[in-house]
């Protein structure tokens, strides 16, 4: 990293962060990552039905297809006069880079992005493979479906993903589910309930009930984890009315092997057994499923399950990134991710070599003032390039 390639990657992370991209609203962040492809000589850059922006340098020899993972979006910045520095203004002070996405995950993209210009620079173009950094729509909203179309379109041997790892190696994480619970009941007037049937009533027991459930335990992911988020009745407001429909929504952690039929059928069973007693409970549980708007113009659709992955520490692939980062001074500690990543598609689903290997911390995701140092930003770019340079060798 030269001075003058650390300047153009500050500078570079900074114009991203001045660019508001919420979910579905992503596109000036395309355009950002496209003019810079095109301004250091990638071969292409791919835009896709959903908006995702995936930039490609091919080597002038065949070798393995590496990807590089970052979602565009953010999550919204609900007030930002909290902030001490403005969320879009991309101010440097103490070493520390602000604004909204610095940690999640604009840091990394730049850093990705940056390290691969560089890399094809330094060899000159001569390298055995190809070299895909994807900037992904609708991330904070499904985690890996936007991302199923970029595997499918680039059919990587290797994923990096991005996420804040504190540049530590992720090679696992839990999945993520969203169920719902719904009882029916039958309206009547509040003067006269008796009439009918309270939705409410019949969800409080149940929930009563579902608390009660045994979770599976894994030895390295930990417990898995069923969570009351929500709970809605309807009609609402109900003045005067005996609620008819009452929905309860749950966060599912999910450990590795973890099925949508698997993680159903308990709550199934219970529900059928307390129907068999109650005549008049009518209950049912699904997983949510999500519709969302592409700035493309095309819809995005998913079922909230996002399945967990993990590898072990002694894969050969996972030690092979490990050696190359060590090479380059870098000293990783591997452990998992705590949060649902991309990874829930390329590894869990699609069984692709992924691991997770991003600048700053966790915790800064999501915060006021959210930041990056510099140091992180350029140690992130650095690392990038060893990565490349070890798989591509």
């Amino acid at each position: 990293m030269t001075a003058q390639r650390k300047e153009q990657l500050i500078a570079f992370c900074q114009q991203l962060l001045q660019i508001k991209s919420y979910s579905g609203e992503e596109q000036g962040v395309a355009d950002a990552l496209t003019a810079f492809a095109n301004a250091h000589n990638f071969t292409h850059v791919h835009i896709d039905r959903y908006g995702n922006c995936i930039c490609h340098i091919k080597g002038n020899k065949e070798g393995p297809a590496i990807l590089f993972d970052g979602h565009m979006d953010t999550v919204p910045v609900p007030d930002a006069t909290l902030w001490t520095h403005p969320p879009f203004a991309a101010e440097i002070e103490d070493g520390k880079l602000y604004g909204r996405g610095a940690s999640d995950m604009k840091g990394a993209l730049s850093a990705m992005m940056m390290a691969a210009a560089c890399y094809v620079q330094d060899c000159k173009g001569a390298f055995a493979g190809d070299i895909y950094v994807a900037g992904v729509v609708h991330e904070e909203c499904f985690e890996g479906v936007a991302a199923r179309e970029i595997s499918a379109y680039v059919r990587p041997d290797y994923v990096i993903i991005g996420e804040a790892s504190g540049l530590n190696l992720k090679i696992g994480q839990r999945g993520r589910g969203e169920l719902v619970v719904e009882t029916f009941g039958v309206p009547a007037h509040s003067a006269n309930p008796e009439k009918g049937v309270n939705a409410v009533y019949k969800m409080t027991q149940l929930i009563q009930t579902i608390q009660l459930l045994p979770l599976p335990h894994h030895r390295v992911l930990g417990d898995g984890i069923l969570e009351l988020t929500d709970i809605k009745s309807t009609p609402y407001p109900g003045a005067s009315v005996v609620p008819s429909y009452c929905r309860a929504t749950y966060d599912r952690r999910l450990l590795v092997g973890e099925t949508p039929e698997s993680v159903l059928a308990p709550l199934q069973a219970l529900l059928k057994t307390r129907m068999a007693s109650d005549p008049t409970l009518q209950a049912k549980v699904s997983f949510a499923t999500g519709t969302e708007q592409c700035y493309t113009g095309e819809p995005i659709t998913g079922q909230r399950f996002f399945p967990a992955w993990l590898y072990d520490k002694d894969d050969p692939f996972v030690q092979t990134v490990y050696q190359g980062l060590t090479h380059a001074g870098f000293t990783p500690s591997i452990t998992q991710y705590n949060f649902c990543t991309n990874g829930s598609h390329y590894a869990g689903e699609a069984n692709i070599p992924t691991i997770g290997l991003g600048p700053s911390e966790e915790s800064l995701a999501h915060t006021i003032d959210e930041y990056i140092t510099l140091s992180q930003l350029e140690g992130a770019c650095q690392c990038y390039y060893a990565v490349l340079k070890t798989l591509l060798q």
